[in-house]
């Protein structure tokens, strides 16, 4: 393989899940511009749809095409495989992006709010993972990255639902990797800390409470969607063909941050 072939995915379909907004939407946008056709899945169907023409006309190229379901919902995900079947698409690459968040102290939190967190956050991708194997698995070469968070690897104030989700998820691509070497498909992780998007406007809006961000992150400031698409795109490509059962931190330093 060539050295410029190594750093692009031309050929290749990716799967990007929670791809209307914030760092769904980068991922895709950051895989288009390194040669993949997209497959897009979102809750908001009218706003994926706005997002497929937006990236259509900026990557011709890679033919977004578009389904909107609930991945949190167990028949939506079968719909989901099913339009895949009638496409006749087959990823090379998924990237589960779905994630929500309930944050509240412990004690607060009822079985329908844990519920909902595990099957969004964990059961998701899971699912859609398992699902998904076996047409990753024909091409002999594919990856599947899982968009986890720093509070999977330490406390922060998200509310310990969110960690667990986060956690599991990592411990998932852990175990994922070394069960599926074997047919070609290589598992990562990324953790974000804080990034620029709609959900995380409201805290950051905040004035006491961004600084006290800004002291626990060595670069001293809020990450962007594009610098986390940048990390999952590089998981994705053939020159990152030896990396796998991995957790990459897109932090600013956060997670090695001590006193």
């Amino acid at each position: 393989m060539s050295a410029s072939a190594r750093w692009r995915l031309d050929g290749q379909m990716a799967l990007v899940t929670g791809a209307s907004r914030g760092i769904g939407l980068a991922c895709a946008r950051e895989l288009a511009g390194l040669g993949a056709q997209l497959l897009l899945v979102a809750r908001d169907g009218d706003r994926l749809e706005a997002t497929a023409g937006e990236l259509a006309e900026e990557f011709p190229d890679s033919a977004p095409r578009v389904f909107a379901a609930d991945l949190a919902d167990a028949e939506q995900r079968l719909d989901v495989m099913d339009w895949l079947r009638d496409l006749g698409a087959q990823p090379h690459v998924l990237i589960n992006n779905v994630g929500d968040n309930i944050s509240r102290p412990a004690l607060a939190y009822d079985a329908s709010q844990l519920d909902w967190l595990i099957r969004t956050n964990v059961l998701s991708a899971w699912e859609l993972s398992r699902l998904c194997q076996p047409l990753l698995r024909e091409h002999g070469v594919a990856s599947i990255v899982n968009i986890a968070s720093v509070s999977g690897l330490v406390h922060v104030r998200t509310g310990a639902p969110y960690g667990l989700t986060k956690a599991a998820l990592i411990q998932m691509t852990r175990n994922l990797a070394c069960e599926w070497a074997g047919d070609g498909i290589r598992v990562n992780a990324v953790a974000p800390w804080y990034i620029r998007t709609a959900r995380t406007s409201g805290p950051l809006s905040q004035p006491a409470y961004y600084d006290e961000v800004l002291e626990q992150t060595p670069l001293r400031r809020i990450g962007e969607p594009e610098e986390v698409a940048a990390a999952v795109a590089f998981l994705c490509l053939p020159a990152a063909s030896y990396i796998t059962g991995q957790c990459l931190a897109v932090d600013g330093g956060f997670t090695s941050h001590g006193f």
